[in-house]
């Protein structure tokens, strides 16, 4: 049995498979720019079925996940993402049946690792390893960055001519215990998406603010110092990173995530290997997320958030205050120019919204991911319509494509401010809606507290960590992050309002306090959240049911005309 399989890009942006479309061609990368090529993934295994005109052929995506599947499309498209390769779900299920990789794995691994070499013009390979199920579970499995590092002294990962990187004094030195992981033990509870630095950083060899994000994976995975020059080969490493991801598939947050959104537990992941980008490289780096169209509103605007001179996974943290997407117009023109028309080619390739994750590297754009939808429920039925009057949608796929609960969250209920409503603090509008609860600072508490009542988390950020809190409160708010951080994308995903980057809050979890410009509130006082607006409100003011939505209006004029020409 084959368990790995590579991507085969597809040079002629025109041949999209079987319902081409008229789409633009992007300008091609700079050749002579150093670093990797962008032919894309290798091919070693069986072909890969033909994909459906969204991408979602289920055969290949219950195989590969949906990932693996997002990077194919953007291949298709003549869009650069680095080269890699995936391993399939079958791989995982026989992991988690058998607790242990099949056997005939590690030679395939071995022979994928080596074309992917002899593909990359780096030295030392360093490659980020990464979960990919069917149905997307953001954050909610292992991933891991830098993977690759064999010993404190080896040179930078970069191409000639270019400065070598700084070192980041908060990276830890040291490599992976060899020992194997158990399935289901406490070393796959490591938080997903902050990525565990897999090998020891040197002087020169990553970029500055390249770093493990969040807490370090523990137990059989956790860092230790450097024992000498001598570490583990990159092919025991990626191992080592595969087992970990495959066993963080039956972690507890994966396990409510996937009963809150109903996805069968026997899927398994695929992983997805692939050569590291930095967007810390230099001052003409950087990463972000970018959704076609505003997620919260629906509006027709690129939208999302983008950190200069950062990795990835720092944007989505939470941890980090972003800038608007906007701003990368500014920066880096070229860029921008590039991602913007990327994203209006997979909405018309997608027939969806669609959001990216991207890092830019030197100037030069790669996308690492891409999937439709994670939209509100208002912001759904404004652009569900929206896309039918541009032809992109048929009215009777408008119908199917909005599902009920987001047309029950479409009419949004809003906080009707006055000046007797104290307002301690406005942030980013994230997830639309009000709720009204008592304060919670941690996930813990806060599924303690929501037996007894509606509860509001209130976080500086949040992680995968914290998924049984985001589930249980009635509403979410952070202190730091943008629409695109990890809190707003659960909420969105679960229908619970949410207000990010309030920055006028101070939390506190060792004292269970939330400290305001006017005083201090405790664990337990009651506030109201404005989804919005982005507002947090003192109390529970009154409510107001919301305007009548007119794109919410014409949906249900066409399937009132759906059910008379049904009739007739």
């Amino acid at each position: 049995m084959t368990f790995i399989h590579t991507l085969t890009p597809n040079n002629d942006p025109s041949k999209t498979g079987p319902n081409d479309l008229d789409l633009p061609t992007l300008n091609s990368p700079d050749p002579d720019s150093p670093g990797l090529e962008p032919p894309g993934l290798h091919l070693i295994g069986p072909e890969l079925p033909e994909l459906d005109p969204r991408g979602l052929d289920l055969p290949g995506l219950e195989l590969l996940g949906a990932k693996a599947q997002g990077l194919i499309i953007l291949m298709s498209l003549g869009l650069p993402v680095p080269p890699g390769f995936v391993i399939t779900t079958e791989a995982c299920r026989a992991f988690l049946r058998d607790g242990c990789l099949p056997e005939c794995l590690e030679v395939e691994l071995a022979e994928a690792l080596s074309a992917l070499e002899s593909s990359v013009d780096r030295l030392p390979l360093l490659v980020s390893v990464r979960s990919g199920a069917a149905v997307s579970m953001p954050g909610m499995m292992n991933t891991f960055l830098q993977v690759g590092r064999e010993g404190p002294t080896d040179p930078p990962p970069q191409p000639s001519a270019n400065p070598p990187f700084t070192q980041d004094p908060a990276v830890p030195v040291g490599f992976p215990s060899l020992a194997p992981p158990t399935v289901g033990s406490s070393t796959a509870t490591s938080p997903v998406r902050s990525s565990t630095a897999m090998a020891p950083p040197t002087v020169g060899s990553s970029p500055a603010g390249s770093r493990a994000t969040g807490s370090t994976a523990t137990g059989s995975l956790g860092m230790a110092k450097a024992r000498d020059a001598d570490g583990p080969s990159l092919g025991v490493q990626v191992r080592r990173a595969v087992e970990e991801v495959f066993a963080s598939w039956n972690t507890p947050r994966a396990v409510t995530y996937r009963e809150l959104h109903d996805v069968p537990h026997d899927l398994g992941t695929a992983v997805v290997v692939q050569a590291m980008v930095f967007g810390d490289r230099d001052s003409h780096s950087g990463s972000g997320v970018a959704f076609s169209r505003n997620p919260s509103t629906g509006e027709k605007s690129v939208h999302g958030d983008v950190l200069f001179g950062h990795q990835g996974e720092d944007v989505v943290s939470g941890r980090f205050p972003t800038h608007p997407l906007t701003d990368l117009a500014a920066r880096e023109p070229s860029v921008w120019a590039a991602l913007v028309e990327a994203l209006a080619l997979l909405e018309r390739r997608f027939r969806d919204v669609c959001h990216v994750e991207f890092t830019y590297e030197s100037g030069r754009l790669w996308f690492l991911q891409v999937r439709p939808g994670g939209l509100s429920g208002r912001a759904a039925v404004r652009a569900t319509v929206e896309l039918t009057d541009e032809g992109i949608l048929d009215r009777r796929t408008a119908l199917t494509r909005v599902t009920p609960q987001q047309l029950k969250a479409a009419r949004t209920p809003r906080i009707r401010l006055d000046g007797a409503l104290e307002v301690i603090a406005r942030g980013v509008a994230a997830s639309p809606g009000v709720a009204t609860g008592r304060i919670a600072v941690t996930a813990d508490q806060a599924a303690r507290m929501a037996v007894t009542g509606p509860v509001i988390l209130v976080r500086p950020h949040t992680s995968p960590l914290d998924m049984h809190g985001l589930a249980a409160a009635a509403g979410i708010v952070t202190t730091v992050g943008g629409p695109t951080s990890h809190a707003a994308v659960v909420a969105r995903s679960l229908g619970k309002p949410s207000v990010v980057s309030a920055t006028a809050l101070k939390v506190d979890p060792t004292t269970g306090c939330v400290h305001t410009p006017t005083g201090l509130l405790r664990e337990g006082t009651l506030i109201t959240i404005d989804g919005l607006g982005g507002e947090v409100v003192l109390g529970s003011p009154p409510i107001t049911a919301g305007d009548t939505d007119p794109h919410l209006a014409r949906l249900l004029s066409w399937a009132d005309e759906a059910i008379t020409e049904g009739t007739t």
